[in-house]
C-alpha cells in the first residue's frame, strides 16, 4: 500500500480544515437510530480541534436527485455536536456558494461547521472539476476520513484532494493500516472467511483472494452454489445453478495456487425460513429434497475453528447462514465468537467488514472483540478484490 499523508503531517493552526466524512447513517422520523460513523468520525475532529482548526464537515446522505429537504443533514447536527463533547456545530444550508462561505467564514479556531448534504448538487457524483474548486474555495486543507466511500471517485473524494494538501482521518488512517497488516503484509497463516447469497456478487473477491490466502472458508448461499457443483444435493436450498461451472473452475484454481477451500461438512435445514422454524441437521450429502440449507452445521463451525486456531490473520467478509433469523444465526455467532477469544488471546489478528458482517459481530456482542471492524460496505469489498480505491489513490503521497 502506497504512503499516506496523515494528521501529523498537516500545519492546521487557524486554517479552515475540510473533513470529508461518511454520514449516511441511518436516520428514522427525523432521529439517528446508529451513530456509529459519527461517533467513528469524532477523534478527527477533535484532534483538529485540538490544533486550533477551523474544522468544516460534509457528506453525501441518501441519494438525491437536488435539494431534497428529506435528506438534509440538518438532522445530524445534534448527534455530531454529542459526539464531540457536547461542541456547537454551526450547518450551512448549501455546500458551496454564498450561504456556505457566510458560515465558514465565520467559524473561529477550535470552532465546526457541517455543510448541507453533498448529493443536492449534480457536480459531486459527477466528480466535476468545477465542483470541487467550488468546495476547495472554503478550506485551506482536506482531510478524508471517509474510507466507506473510497471506492467512489467524487469530487469531495478524488478531486477535491488533489486541490488542497490533503491526508487522511484517523479513522481512514486506521482502516488502511488494519488492511495493509491484513492482506498486504499479514503474519501467516492467513485465512479468509467468506459468505453472502451469490457467488456472481463476490467472483472478483473470490477469484483474487484465492491467490492471497492459505486457507479460504466459504459460507452462507453462496455455498450452496459450490455443493451444487460438486454433485452434493441441495434441495430448494438458494443457489446460482448457472455458475457451477465458475464455482468448479474457483476450485480448480485454488488447488492450483494452494489455496485450500473449506466446505460446510454439514447443515441446518428447515422447509421455511422463519423465525423458530423445526430445523434438522445433516451432511451435506444427505439434505432432504423439501428443505433448504440455512446455516453451518456444529462440524462445519468446527472445521472453521480450528482453521482459524491454526491461522494468525483473518479477513471476514460476509456471515455464513440467514443470521437474521433465528435459530439460522449459530454458525454465524459460533464463528463470532471463536474468532473474539483468538484475538483476545493475542493468537489471531482479525479484520471484519461489511454491513451484514458488522451487524452479526454486533449481534455475537463481538464488536469490539476483534482488530478491527470495518463499518465499509463497497469499499471494504472492492479492497478485498484488490482492486485501487479513488479515495485512497488520492491521498498517496
Amino acid at each position: 500500500m502506497p504512503r499516506f499523508r496523515t494528521l501529523d503531517d498537516l500545519d492546521v493552526a487557524g486554517k479552515r480544515v475540510l473533513v470529508r466524512a461518511d454520514l449516511n447513517v441511518p436516520v428514522k422520523d427525523g432521529k439517528v437510530t446508529d451513530a456509529t460513523r459519527i461517533d467513528r468520525l469524532a477523534p478527527t475532529i477533535e484532534a483538529l480541534l485540538g490544533k486550533g482548526a477551523r474544522v468544516v464537515v460534509m457528506s453525501h446522505f441518501g441519494r438525491p436527485k437536488g435539494p431534497d429537504s428529506s435528506q438534509s443533514l440538518r438532522p445530524l447536527v445534534a448527534p455530531l455536536s454529542r459526539a464531540i463533547g457536547g461542541k456547537a456545530v454551526h450547518f450551512a444550508a448549501d455546500c458551496i456558494g454564498p450561504e456556505a462561505k457566510r458560515v465558514v467564514d465565520g467559524l473561529k479556531p477550535g470552532e465546526v461547521a457541517l455543510l448541507e448534504n453533498l448529493r443536492f448538487h449534480k457536480g459531486e457524483e459527477a466528480n466535476d472539476p468545477e465542483f470541487a474548486k467550488a468546495l476547495a474555495e472554503l478550506g485551506d486543507a482536506y482531510v478524508d476520513d471517509a474510507f466507506s466511500a473510497a471506492h467512489r471517485a467524487h469530487a469531495s473524494i478524488e478531486a477535491l484532494a488533489h486541490l488542497l494538501p490533503a491526508a487522511a482521518g484517523k479513522n481512514m488512517q486506521a482502516e488502511l493500516e488494519a488492511l495493509d497488516a491484513a492482506l498486504d503484509e499479514p503474519k501467516r497463516p492467513l485465512t479468509a472467511l467468506v459468505g453472502g447469497a451469490k457467488v456472481s456478487t463476490k467472483l472478483d473477491l473470490l477469484k483474487f483472494i484465492t491467490g492471497k490466502v492459505e486457507k479460504l472458508a466459504i459460507g452462507g448461499a453462496m455455498a450452496n452454489t459450490f455443493l451444487f457443483a460438486q454433485g452434493k444435493p441441495i434441495g430448494r436450498s438458494l443457489c446460482e445453478q448457472e455458475m457451477a461451472d465458475t464455482a468448479r473452475a474457483i476450485l480448480a484454481e485454488a488447488e492450483k495456487r494452494g489455496c485450500e477451500i473449506i466446505l460446510p461438512e454439514d447443515a441446518v435445514t428447515a422447509e421455511k425460513l422463519e423465525p423458530g422454524a423445526m430445523t434438522r441437521t445433516v451432511g451435506v450429502n444427505a439434505v432432504p429434497t423439501n428443505a433448504m440449507i440455512l446455516d453451518i452445521g456444529p462440524q462445519s463451525a468446527a472445521a472453521i475453528g480450528q482453521a482459524l486456531e491454526a491461522s494468525r490473520t483473518l479477513v471476514w467478509n460476509g456471515p455464513v447462514g440467514a443470521f437474521e433469523t433465528k435459530p439460522f444465526d449459530r454458525g454465524t455467532i459460533a464463528i463470532a465468537q471463536k474468532v473474539a477469544e483468538l484475538t483476545q488471546a493475542g493468537k489471531l489478528m482479525s479484520v471484519a467488514g461489511g454491513g451484514d458482517t458488522v451487524a452479526a459481530l454486533a449481534a455475537a456482542g463481538v464488536e469490539d472483540k476483534l482488530s478491527y471492524v470495518s463499518t465499509a460496505g463497497g469499499a471494504f469489498l472492492e479492497w478485498l478484490e484488490g482492486r485501487e480505491l479513488p479515495g485512497v489513490a488520492a491521498l498517496a503521497v
